[in-house]
């Protein structure tokens, strides 16, 4: 089985930061691009960072100052670093992976909350 699991959401007051995780299992994730997206509420769904397997990174530019996006290939698990966090950021945060478009998986989301 393709399990993709998100961790490291909650409730954080202006300024602050979070570390997401995203766990997978059920993959070679070493060959997967590495995709973190937003949705915010009435809104569509918005890329945030990927990190191709090759170490290519595209961040967006609403974050583009204050985003990370890691990976660690021997833990099987991809990270997204974000600082100065503002209340626009709100939204669930969905982990993605992909290989060369064939193949697609998505975990459930984890929601970040950004209010003071």
């Amino acid at each position: 089985q393709v399990q993709l699991v998100e961790s490291g959401g909650g409730l954080v007051q202006p300024g602050g930061s979070l570390r997401l995780s995203c766990k997978t299992s059920g993959i070679i994730f070493n060959v997967y691009a590495l995709g973190w997206y937003r949705q915010a509420p009435g809104q569509q769904r918005e890329l945030v960072a990927r990190l191709s397997a090759d170490g290519i990174t595209i961040i967006g530019d609403s974050v583009k100052d204050r985003t990370t996006i890691s990976r660690d290939d021997l833990r099987n698990t991809g990270y997204l670093q974000m600082n100065n966090l503002k209340p626009e950021d709100t939204g669930v945060y969905y982990c993605n992976t992909q290989l060369l478009g064939k193949l697609d998986y998505w975990g459930q989301g984890t929601q970040v909350t950004v209010s003071s």
